[in-house]
């Protein structure tokens, strides 16, 4: 198996970071690949334009989804959406890092969706869900919190995780196809001592193993029973 890290944190020392490294040294030391998108230590661009682009559908008018679709086709790609996307195209399981924000991914996260994952190579009329491009993939969301976990419940009063997730984890992920894993959450990351940091990355690292192993099992060959 081929994993890429979707990796979203300023910080080389946060939590999330200890996550991705986590992540990273769990997946490597069980015999597989990793690959890492740094996106604040890359200097990724998170704003969606023409420079987007090494084609040109219409230059009187520009509309991005019809200008993705003419670059797929052409493959006119800016060189660093081309990377990400072969990237995105080369791992089997795909696991993105951050801390939520505003309830939602950090800006930098929320651009590489918008211009990574274009029309023509991650969805298309007709290929989305259960008839989305990448089916054969499994993708994750792994993220930090401020708030407690009762202020993500349902008499929280955040909401549910899932509610919050929403957006991420039905809108983005599953749109595009992929088996879409139960995100990993850790709740109060600023708050939790060290005794309960460890014990989130021990939670992490046993559920990457259960991931991998569980593919393992689901891609081995049948056997059929000799008569």
């Amino acid at each position: 198996m081929h994993a890429l890290l979707v990796y979203a944190h300023p910080e080389p020392t946060s939590f999330t970071a200890a996550l991705k490294d986590t992540a990273s040294e769990t997946i490597r030391g069980a015999g597989h690949s990793v690959e890492i998108s740094d996106l604040y230590a890359e200097g990724f661009n998170p704003v969606a334009g023409r420079h987007d682009f090494l084609t040109t559908h219409d230059p009187q008018r520009f509309h991005y989804q019809n200008e993705q679709g003419h670059a797929h086709k052409e493959g006119g790609f800016a060189p660093d959406l081309a990377r990400e996307q072969a990237r995105f195209a080369k791992a089997d399981l795909v696991i993105w890092l951050y801390p939520i924000w505003w309830g939602g991914v950090p800006a930098i996260l929320k651009g590489w969706f918008d211009r990574v994952m274009a029309y023509g190579f991650a969805y298309s009329d007709g290929r989305r869900y259960d008839s989305g491009f990448f089916r054969d993939k499994l993708g994750m969301l792994c993220l930090t919190t401020g708030g407690t976990e009762q202020r993500f419940s349902a008499t929280g009063v955040y909401g549910t995780i899932d509610q919050v997730l929403w957006p991420t984890q039905r809108l983005m992920v599953e749109y595009m196809g992929l088996k879409a894993l139960e995100p990993f959450v850790a709740y109060g990351a600023p708050r939790v001592d060290q005794a309960g940091r460890e014990a989130y990355l021990a939670a992490w690292r046993a559920r990457l193993l259960d991931v991998l192993a569980e593919s393992a099992s689901s891609d081995a060959p049948k056997t059929v029973p000799v008569p």
